[in-house]
């Protein structure tokens, strides 16, 4: 019985809840259409974690698994869904297309086994939500963790611990600004502190992969910054790219509106690459 229950295999919508609670990235691949024989039917499904594993479901055999697994890296790399068809020789050459081509957004690869059948697996990736990290409890970080949420990031505040209540926004929360437990992920910092631990803020901040830091605060407050946490071994090229004032030039004035601003120009950086494009 215990040998049985160890070879169970594992559901996928159950081991689905589970990566993505966990915040790890993975792909979803489904066989969409088979023609002729092949092990796999319409509708079976497989997930393929960021190494390359198949944690849950099945495919087929190794027909199909070497292009799926190399459509699901490379959407997990650049975000964008694949669709691959497996055709055998000959029906790539009635196509006009070589294993290893694209041609009118399907990425074909050649079948080698027996079987000769052909089977199309679209390959969706499953990434977390860009997290917006808000260090700080002054009225700009509280507007900007609400309006975060909003935006559908996963808002993750990092503040004195009798600041917490202040923040309705947020789905995770850090005592003080000790980021060590953070995992990697696509990561949008604000320093808002504005006065009340904008140091040791930034220095936590910097220790951390991210893909944007924003200070809230003056041009000469945030050079006098950058100069003391320089002399005190700051890694320079990470502090030269602090943005700050945060935000594009709006005219802000409330807190709502420099945390609209914030937002905006993260939104900005975050999707430049996909429209361009779409505009190629």
């Amino acid at each position: 019985m215990a040998a049985a229950t160890m070879n169970k295999p594992v559901d996928v919508l159950d081991e689905m809840q589970t990566l993505k609670a966990s915040g790890e990235p993975f792909a979803v691949a489904t066989v969409v259409r088979t023609v002729a024989l092949t092990a796999a039917k319409a509708g079976a499904k497989a997930l393929i974690r960021g190494d390359g594993s198949m944690s849950a479901g099945w495919i087929g055999g190794g027909c199909a698994r070497a292009a799926v697994l190399k459509a699901a890296r490379e959407a997990l790399s650049d975000g964008k869904p694949r669709l691959v068809s497996v055709q055998p020789g000959d029906a790539l050459q009635e196509l006009g297309v070589e294993a290893g081509q694209s041609k009118g957004g399907v990425e074909f690869a050649r079948n080698m086994c027996p079987s000769q059948g052909t089977m199309d697996v679209f390959v969706e990736p499953v990434l977390p939500k860009p997290e917006l990290l808000v260090c700080g409890a002054s009225p700009v970080a509280i507007a900007l963790a609400d309006l975060g949420k909003r935006l559908d990031f996963s808002v993750t505040v990092a503040a004195p611990l009798e600041d917490h209540g202040k923040f309705a926004g947020a789905g995770c929360f850090v005592a003080g600004y000790d980021l060590s437990r953070l995992i990697t992920t696509e990561r949008y910092a604000v320093i808002a502190t504005q006065g009340r631990g904008d140091e040791a803020a930034l220095t936590a901040v910097l220790a951390v992969p991210t893909r944007h830091v924003a200070f809230v605060g003056s041009h000469r407050k945030a050079a006098a910054l950058r100069q003391s946490l320089a002399a005190k071994g700051g890694d320079a090229r990470r502090l030269a790219a602090v943005r700050s004032p945060a935000g594009l030039n709006i005219g802000a004035v409330t807190p709502e509106e420099i945390a609209l601003s914030i937002l905006a120009e993260i939104v900005e950086l975050r999707r430049r690459g996909a429209r361009t494009a779409v505009a190629d």
